[in-house]
């Protein structure tokens, strides 16, 4: 597939926000570029599309609902309040980048977790 890269092959114990084009370290909080899809059966993530982190969601992009859905999809996979994320630019638009108030390497285990198909951090594991 053109524009797919494929995930980092790392331990994923070991892996940190370097590892990731998609993930960078921002003082206290690291911030997630995304590529997203509207309108998906379900909400997942979908692999790297062009240094960031492609994500298909379960709402239509109507007064906010994608934003919204997205936003409550990353908080379960992250296991982490909602509060703890902020929609910094995108509001409008499918490349999106979050801020979220977790440690870099936190969130660099959860896309190789997520890149490997294993259970994510959240309650939804």
């Amino acid at each position: 597939m053109a524009g797919k890269a494929a995930a980092p092959r790392a331990d994923v114990a070991t892996t940190s926000a370097a590892d990731w084009s998609c993930l960078r370290a921002d003082g206290t909080l690291c911030v997630l570029d995304l590529s997203v899809s509207p309108n998906a059966k379900r909400s997942a993530a979908d692999g790297l599309h062009d240094g960031a982190l492609r994500v298909r969601l379960a709402a239509p992009p109507v007064d906010g609902k994608a934003n919204a859905e997205l936003l409550a999809w990353l908080a379960g996979q992250l296991g982490c309040a909602r509060r703890d994320l902020s929609l910094l630019r995108g509001a409008a638009s499918r490349r999106k980048q979050v801020a979220i108030s977790l440690p870099a390497a936190r969130v660099a285990q959860w896309l190789a977790r997520t890149a490997a198909g294993q259970a994510p951090f959240g309650p939804d594991a």
